[in-house]
C-alpha cells in the first residue's frame, strides 16, 4: 500500500535532507539498517559525525532507531519509507527554493556518478548489463495534465516496490528517476 503523500514545508528538515553527508548517508540506507561505525567506515568519516548526522536525519522522522538489532550501547539506524513531497515552486519562500535547488544539484551529481558507476562494471554484471533502462519523450501537457501524470508515475513506482521480505530471490536494488520540466523557448531563455 502507497504511504500518504507527505509535504515538507520545514526548512530545517529540507535543510536536513539536503545536507551533502546525509544524502550519502541515505544512499547507505538504501541497502538496509546500518549503525554508526559501520557507516563510518563506508564512507571514510569518524562515528562522532554520523552519529551525529543520523540523530538529525531521526529528528525529522527520515530514519527510525531498529531496537532489534542493537547491542549494548550500539544503534542501529533504517530509511523511513515515505511519498515526500516539496509544495511547488510558486508556494515556496526564498530559503525553500535555495535548499531545493542544492538538493537538486546533490540529486543530480548522484545520478551521474551511479550512471558511471554502472557504465564502469556493466561488463560483470551477466544478465543485469542488459537492465538499464531509458526513455525519452516529449509530452504536450497543461500543468493539471502534468500533475495527473506524476500521481500515476507515482502510483506505479509504489505497485512494483516490494519489501525487502517480499521481493524475488534475484532481486536487486534499481535506481529510477523522472524528471519533467517544461522546454523554454528562446525568448523566455534568460541565459
Amino acid at each position: 500500500m502507497a504511504p500518504e503523500p507527505q509535504e515538507i514545508t520545514d526548512v530545517e528538515a529540507l535543510r536536513a535532507l539536503a545536507h551533502p553527508m546525509r544524502q550519502k548517508i541515505e544512499q547507505c540506507l538504501r541497502k538496509g539498517p546500518v549503525n554508526s561505525a559501520a557507516l563510518a567506515r563506508e564512507l571514510g568519516e569518524s562515528t562522532g559525525l554520523t552519529s551525529y548526522h543520523l540523530r538529525q536525519m531521526a529528528k525529522h522522522g527520515f530514519i527510525e532507531e531498529v531496537p532489534e538489532l542493537a547491542k549494548g550501547r550500539e544503534r542501529w539506524w533504517r530509511a523511513v519509507p515515505g511519498d515526500r513531497r516539496f509544495p511547488p515552486y510558486s508556494r515556496q519562500t526564498p530559503e525553500m527554493r535555495e535548499v531545493l535547488t542544492q538538493m537538486h544539484r546533490l540529486n543530480f551529481a548522484e545520478l551521474v556518478e551511479s550512471v558511471r558507476q554502472f557504465e564502469d562494471a556493466r561488463d560483470a554484471l551477466g544478465p543485469w548489463a542488459d537492465a538499464a533502462i531509458f526513455s525519452r519523450a516529449t509530452l504536450r501537457l497543461d500543468p493539471g495534465r502534468l500533475r495527473e501524470f506524476f500521481e500515476e508515475y507515482i502510483a506505479l513506482i509504489h505497485r512494483y516496490s516490494p519489501s525487502q521480505e517480499e521481493a524475488a530471490p534475484d532481486a536487486r536494488a534499481v535506481l529510477v528517476r523522472l524528471l519533467g520540466f517544461p522546454e523554454i523557448s528562446r525568448e523566455e531563455s534568460t541565459r
